[in-house]
């Protein structure tokens, strides 16, 4: 699809605020209930002047106005919560966008999916919101008749091609111009997308061909040869010039010369205060990792489990000869391995993407806010995983004894954590598939496990690439050189051959492991943090990116598939056969050699 954006036949931005789109597919958080999920979305666009109770009037009326109120307080529902129905939340996917009150508000097929009651309630609450002085667009899949009949007005496109606009009622009288009644017991929409939907003239062609030739005869009219192609072609011309077509243009001019003031389009961006923003996402982050059981608790209760599994291994390892390298080896799988867990979060990750798309799409927040809260809402359940691991590891082990450096674990896994799930959410931006995420971030974290300098010291890699840049990026190499320091400095350990002299762990760094001890720990630590840093600002450039790339890539695609659009013969303009002013009146089951009950 492309061409122009134009507002009142002006060339203009449609800002945030102004209009709303509702996807087909209902993007939610399924762990808070419908009137929390009103509730954040008020608080993140609603403007900083009004106050608690104003901003929850408006809550409470748009649950009313959509008829939510019997399910205001039960979850949406996810994986493992059991939650609304389909209907309930295409309804609240719409009271979402209600909230500002929209001049525009665009439905992508709100139907789609749900009963006929459903459907029906949806479309009756559009036509209130129409009726209400709102201008609602919306694509409609297959509605019923008493749907159908809400509509005021109808657009049939077919082939990017104009088919028919003007009144919904008067769509009938046209097509039976045309040549082409809709039969009495036939559902008008179905219809309509019959004479204009050639997608499969050739099936049809086909499967006519294989009729035995007496049955053809016998229940084909004169008029079986005709095409969906041909009938569609019919159409375009009879609608290009009928009163119908000069309504529209004559319509599409008055409103073009109606001149508008672009002093309101600051009051149509987002009007709540960043800090708002800011604390309201946090808070509902916060809220949703703390009600999914897959996010961070499954996690929490695997890095206790395994804690405790490296603790018995390596119980009070000691400072024997042989515990160098039972040191080195616990060291190694706290700082690899256990970070390494933090892609199970993958699938969170991708969620939450998801929802950010969607509300990025209508302008609740911007992406600093985001990313900021993400960090945020994060940080408590990064601790807890980060603290228990360190807790029963550092007695278990007995590391060094003093309380530096216990905090020194703690930190260092925090921060090798939270670069881990920065790195995800990098790859949930750029790779939003489940399975594909979850390779490459598994084969991300192998490559910095295995240039951190346990399984090869990081002087003998090979020095163009793997040792520079990669060994100098690689938050594993700082986080690990880091923890050797923390817990060999200062220690003396057994000699191979007994009745030696100690070896002191400034030794064993820098001849066994080929660490470098010439500065301090805390500036390995400080080099993770700026990685961590980093790569939160590269997130923030990805999303930029992606937002601002987005429609020049669209643009590109659409130019393509136009082309091979243009190749079909069933998208061709110009009829496939000579026109004839007068078409007699048939029914549309004639073009496929069937004899419809509805005739």
């Amino acid at each position: 699809m492309s061409g122009n954006v134009l507002l009142n036949g002006k060339k203009r931005r449609l800002d945030y605020g102004v209009v709303a789109y509702v996807t087909q597919e209902d993007i939610l958080l399924g762990t808070l209930s419908v009137r929390e999920t009103i509730s954040y979305s008020a608080n993140l666009r609603l403007p900083a002047t009004m106050t608690k109770e104003e901003i929850n009037d408006i809550v409470e009326g748009t649950i009313m106005e959509m008829g939510l109120q019997d399910c205001a307080d039960r979850l949406i529902g996810n994986w493992h919560l059991r939650g609304i129905s389909g209907g309930e939340k295409k309804r609240l996917s719409i009271a979402l966008e209600i909230l500002t009150r929209p001049c525009l508000l665009f439905l992508d097929e709100p139907t789609s999916g749900l009963d006929s009651a459903s459907a029906y309630f949806v479309a009756q609450t559009l036509r209130n919101i129409a009726h209400d002085g709102k201008t609602v667009i919306s694509s409609i899949h297959q509605p019923s008749s008493e749907v159908f009949a809400l509509f005021d007005d109808l657009f049939l496109l077919s082939g990017g091609q104009t088919i028919y606009f003007g009144a919904a009622e008067k769509a009938v009288e046209f097509f039976a111009k045309a040549g082409f009644p809709c039969p009495s017991r036939r559902n008008p929409s179905d219809h309509f997308l019959r004479c204009i939907n050639s997608d499969f003239d050739t099936v049809t062609t086909t499967m006519m061909a294989s009729r035995r030739i007496h049955e053809q005869k016998s229940l084909a009219p004169p008029l079986v040869d005709i095409s969906t192609a041909a009938i569609k072609a019919i159409l375009i011309e009879k609608y290009r010039w009928s009163e119908y077509a000069t309504t529209a243009r004559a319509r599409i001019k008055e409103i073009s010369n109606i001149e508008v003031d672009d002093s309101d389009e600051s009051k149509s961006k987002s009007q709540a205060k960043w800090w708002k923003q800011l604390s309201t996402l946090t808070h509902r982050s916060f809220l949703n990792m703390s009600r999914d059981v897959g996010y961070y608790w499954i996690r929490i209760t695997i890095y206790v489990a395994l804690s405790l599994c490296v603790g018995t291994i390596f119980y009070e390892v000691g400072s024997s000869y042989r515990a160098i390298f039972a040191r080195g080896a616990c060291g190694a799988f706290i700082s690899g391995f256990m970070t390494f867990m933090s892609i199970g979060g993958f699938p969170s990750f991708i969620e939450e993407m998801k929802v950010f798309y969607k509300e990025r799409l209508n302008g609740y927040y911007g992406i600093a806010v985001y990313i900021l809260s993400n960090f945020l809402s994060s940080f408590p359940f990064v601790a807890m995983m980060s603290i228990s691991t360190g807790t029963i590891t550092y007695y278990m082990v007995k590391f060094g004894p003093e309380f530096s450096h216990f905090l020194y674990i703690c930190l260092d896994l925090i921060t090798c954590i939270a670069v881990v799930e920065s790195s995800m959410m990098i790859i949930a931006a750029l790779v939003p598939n489940f399975l594909m995420g979850l390779i490459i971030g598994a084969g991300y974290i192998g490559v910095m496990m295995m240039t951190s300098g346990f399984f090869r010291q990081i002087p003998d890699l090979p020095k163009f690439f793997w040792r520079y840049p990669i060994s100098y990026i690689n938050y594993g190499a700082w986080a690990l050189q880091g923890a050797y320091k923390n817990d060999m400095i200062g220690m003396e350990f057994d000699p191979l051959v007994p009745g030696g002299p100690k070896l002191k762990g400034e030794t064993i760094l820098t001849s066994m492991l080929g660490m470098r001890i010439d500065y301090s720990k805390w500036w390995d630590l400080a080099v993770v943090t700026v990685i961590l840093i980093l790569l939160r600002v590269l997130f923030f450039l990805v999303l930029k990116f992606k937002e601002r790339a987005t429609p020049f890539i669209h643009s590109i695609y659409a130019k393509q598939t136009l082309q091979r659009i243009k190749k079909r013969p069933s998208f061709r303009k110009a009829p496939s056969f000579p026109s004839k002013r007068h078409q007699s009146l048939h029914p549309l089951s004639f073009q496929e050699g069937l004899n419809s009950p509805v005739n």
